[in-house]
């Protein structure tokens, strides 16, 4: 997971769920998923040895792959400043159609 240098994690949902976000709201703190995340080279750099391969690019490729890059997380806008917190919940409040 490191090597995607996340700043939020979320988990109890099925994998790739976060694609059909809309709005979420995590705590008090509302979030617009403004657009899906393309993955750069550093990803396949081991941040404990720096040692380099083609992976999880090259496996990512095989599902995730739009216009030629390669897609995994999403980019959110936060609504207001403030704060939020690890173990707080995080509710969708609307979904792409």
């Amino acid at each position: 997971m490191n090597r995607f240098r996340p700043n939020l994690v979320v988990s109890g949902c099925d994998p790739f769920a976060e694609d059909k976000w809309k709005k979420i709201k995590i705590g008090a703190q509302v979030f617009y998923v403004v657009k899906p995340c393309s993955r750069c080279i550093i990803t396949t750099v081991d941040p404990a040895t720096g040692r380099t391969g083609k992976e999880p690019l090259k496996t990512l490729a095989t599902f995730r792959k739009v216009n030629g890059k390669v897609m995994f997380g999403q980019n959110l806008v936060h609504e207001t400043p403030g704060r939020v917190s690890v173990g707080e919940q995080v509710d969708i409040l609307e979904k792409w159609t």
